[in-house]
């Protein structure tokens, strides 16, 4: 079974910082852009930023300027650095693709909570 793997979640305070990782294979990372999605309870799964192989980035608006993408192309590894968090951001963040294949390489998730 050939899956992502994501990590770094945990429970915050609001305004509080996590840096989330998603780990995978040479397969699933080369040349492929990535993105990071996240699913809050009874809610659908939302976008919430992606990055190309060379490294451009697309936010979602209500992240701008608070979340930063990032990838390691040799590691087949991708971040998502979450900076002045809001009770809002609270769901279970998954790494893909950027362009989804359905049912293919979804992780557990990790739980991210922003609560006070």
């Amino acid at each position: 079974q050939v899956q992502l793997a994501e990590s770094g979640g945990g429970l915050v305070q609001p305004g509080g910082s996590l840096r989330l990782s998603c780990a995978g294979s040479r397969s699933i990372f080369s040349n492929y852009a990535m993105a990071w999605y996240r699913q809050a309870p009874g809610k659908q799964r939302e976008l919430v930023a992606s990055i190309t192989n060379t490294g451009s980035t697309n936010y979602a608006d209500f992240v701008k300027g608070r979340f930063t993408i990032s990838r390691d192309n040799a590691a087949n590894t991708m971040y998502l650095q979450m900076n002045s968090l809001i009770p809002e951001d609270t769901a279970v963040y998954y790494c893909n693709r950027a362009v989804v294949i359905v049912g293919r390489y979804w992780g557990r998730g990790t739980q991210v909570t922003v609560s006070s």
